[in-house]
């Protein structure tokens, strides 16, 4: 990750959550008060967010001793210690629930995340993020999706040509669609193409695009092209994928399936913080 955005994201968050500092904390408990607490997991998953949650640390009091007993990736189960703190009492309140915004979030997106690789274990398939993720978080939440064991699709807007059916309704025609972009972006920049049905499949791949998005398909019509295209390009499918449809379609021999719902409806992972003394 990068370290200069990650740090520009936890500083809007705290800026967000305490505007001038944390009335309460400051107000009540002595300045020179020194706290011991553990970050614990309340349920079974897997751990994203531990570096977030550190450089948390890091911004509000360089004095805070942070140590990590798992890393970003791993399983973690119910009653896990996650991570132990030491330092004034104040400052660790203060990021207390920025810290663990993060690492909840980005936790229960690894722990989603590979529900699906399992899913499609067997299967030359896997399973890639999208762009449907929370303003200002994408480089987290796509992280999030790689500790899952997932691939990142594009970044962003600037990183790659996806032509979808807006865009087609515009133009009018893939093929030409696929030419005018070949013809203006930079060498090595990737196009991909949304379908809906087979002639469209075929239109992309003799247009020259390097990857196909089968989009809502029935399985039937995700079969024939798989069967048309014979590994010749890439072929990505789209659309209203749950678990059970992932097993399905990676079983036709796609090469990545995309789920949009790994990042805009997954559940946060239960972890919270516990104060020793």
């Amino acid at each position: 990750m990068w370290k200069k955005d990650i740090d520009s994201i936890i500083e809007i968050a705290l800026r967000e959550d305490m505007p001038q500092g944390d009335i309460t904390s400051e107000s009540i408990i002595p300045m020179d008060s020194i706290s011991r607490v553990i970050i614990l997991a309340k349920e079974e998953g897997i751990l994203a967010g531990i570096y977030v949650a550190e450089r948390v640390y890091k911004i509000i009091d360089t004095s805070v001793f942070f140590e990590k007993h798992f890393e970003d990736g791993k399983r973690i189960k119910k009653g896990d210690k996650i991570a132990a703190l030491k330092g004034p009492s104040i400052s660790i309140l203060k990021g207390e629930r920025t810290a663990l915004n993060f690492i909840q979030r980005l936790s229960g997106i690894a722990t989603a995340t590979q529900k699906y690789v399992k899913a499609m274990q067997g299967t030359r398939t896997k399973v890639l993020d999208t762009r449907k993720t929370t303003p200002g978080l994408r480089i987290l939440e796509k992280y999030a999706v790689k500790m899952g064991g997932g691939k990142n699709h594009r970044l962003n807007l600037s990183e790659m040509v996806l032509i979808k059916d807006n865009h087609l309704k515009i133009v009018g025609s893939i093929s030409e669609a696929v030419k005018s972009a070949r013809r203006r972006v930079k060498r090595g920049i990737k196009i991909e193409v949304e379908t809906s049905n087979l002639d469209e499949v075929k239109e992309a791949f003799q247009g020259g695009a390097d990857m196909i998005m089968l989009d809502n398909m029935s399985l039937r019509k995700m079969k024939e092209a798989v069967q048309w295209v014979k590994g010749r390009v890439i072929l990505e499918v789209s659309g209203n994928i749950n678990l059970h449809r992932a097993k399905q379609i990676a079983a036709l021999g796609v090469d990545f399936i995309s789920v949009g719902r790994l990042t805009h409806s997954n559940k946060s992972l239960d972890i919270s913080m516990e104060f020793l003394d």
